[in-house]
């Protein structure tokens, strides 16, 4: 900063000068812009990964998109699946030092990826068995419950519904959901406590910001041919049994953004070695962008389901394995984040006979060797993907996953 000619009076704050030759002069005091309009700066260290990221012909539309659907956030668009993930309010004040600073455009792309994915993807997009897509109770009521018997009564009907969950709902064992239902929680604090939810012969269907805490049986069970369900933006911790099931026959799942902590037997995709009759050929299903917190296995466990796509989740401290392929399930394990895994990826579990798994562009830190075997059909012949650099996981993942984010 030259002030050596006819000096103006800089001030100088918050400000972080990295390789600049000369010192910072300062002179005199300068009325505060606050004084005029409101700001809030970004952190000076985020700069270099915020500024080239929005700057420049192209950022403002993102931008004004970005502006026009953060006051909606709680309303209709949101609940319908419809309206854009504000996790991208939480990526820049993430990670400190080089770590921080060297996956924050990262983080940045995945913000602004997450706020054009308006709709389900992965399997859960893929036009098939009548339906182009998921889109749960779109275009269907809006109503707002706070009590567990009305929210189950909203469950239980056959009209598709919007259903915001408010607060903390009691319920025991698992109750059913029908078809063409959204059930998204409102706020950080929407909770599902004691019980879980049971798609059972179901489709079009999506559960989003939601914590699901000590269930007596399964938290999510997607059973008997169910299919376009849509599980994102939740935490799951404390069950008595799995936290995600996803058996017998059910196609078309996509499994984005969560949180799995506190809890070992995490996902099942096949529930039984002996059911390859109804489980062969569906059980297609998407995993990407959980975040697998010290949850001890099943990331997931799979038998018979082809392709089964793993991709861009964050395990951690995963204490027996991360992803088990057995009875000849075809699983593709991409672009993953794996530390302090010991068993990353296993062909083969128990009394399971070996699946069928492919690894590739996964990062493994402290842990052991992955197990692969043969070939694996490719996602892509279903659907399009964009892949995050899976080094910038463990910043962009416990960022924007779980309950609370949207």
């Amino acid at each position: 900063m030259d002030i050596s000619r006819d000096p103006g009076r800089p001030v100088a704050c918050g400000n972080t000068p990295v390789e600049c030759d000369h010192p910072v002069e300062t002179r005199g005091p300068v009325a505060g812009p606050r004084t005029r309009h409101a700001c809030t700066p970004h952190r000076a260290a985020e700069v270099p990964a915020v500024a080239p990221a929005e700057a420049g012909v192209g950022g403002i539309r993102e931008r004004e998109t970005t502006m026009r659907n953060l006051p909606s956030l709680t309303r209709r668009g949101l609940l319908a699946g419809t309206a854009a993930t504000a996790a991208v309010a939480a990526l820049p004040a993430t990670g400190t030092g080089d770590h921080a600073s060297a996956a924050a455009p990262a983080a940045v792309r995945r913000a602004r990826a997450a706020l054009a994915a308006q709709t389900a993807d992965g399997f859960a997009s893929v036009p098939a068995l009548g339906l182009s897509g998921t889109t749960g109770g779109a275009g269907g009521p809006v109503v707002t419950v706070t009590d567990a018997d009305t929210f189950l009564d909203y469950c239980d009907r056959n009209e598709p519904y919007v259903i915001q969950v408010s607060g903390t709902l009691r319920i025991s064992s698992k109750q059913g959901v029908r078809s063409n239902k959204t059930i998204v929680g409102l706020g950080t604090d929407a909770e599902i406590t004691g019980g879980g939810l049971d798609m059972y012969r179901r489709q079009n269907v999506i559960i989003r910001n939601l914590r699901f805490t000590g269930a007596d049986d399964d938290s999510l069970s997607i059973q008997q041919s169910s299919h376009h369900i849509w599980i994102d933006h939740c935490t799951f911790s404390t069950g008595a049994d799995g936290l995600i099931d996803i058996v017998r026959g059910a196609d078309y799942i996509t499994v984005s953004w969560n949180h799995f902590h506190d809890h070992s037997k995490t996902m099942l995709i096949g529930h039984s070695d002996a059911n390859g009759s109804q489980d062969r050929g569906k059980l297609r299903v998407s995993f990407h962008h959980n975040f697998f917190d010290g949850t001890a296995q099943r990331h997931p466990r799979v038998r018979f389901g082809e392709p089964v796509h793993v991709y861009n989740n964050y395990y951690r401290n995963n204490t027996l394995y991360g992803v088990a392929s057995t009875e000849d399930a075809g699983v593709l394990v991409e672009g993953n984040h794996f530390e302090n895994v010991a068993h990353p990826i296993y062909s083969g579990y128990d009394e399971s006979g070996p699946g069928r798994v492919v690894e590739r562009d996964n990062v493994y830190v402290r842990c052991g060797t992955p197990e692969t075997l043969g070939t694996v059909v490719e996602p892509r012949t279903y659907y399009a993907y964009t892949l995050d650099a899976p080094a910038d996981l463990p910043v962009i993942v416990p960022a924007g996953a779980g309950a609370g984010r949207i």
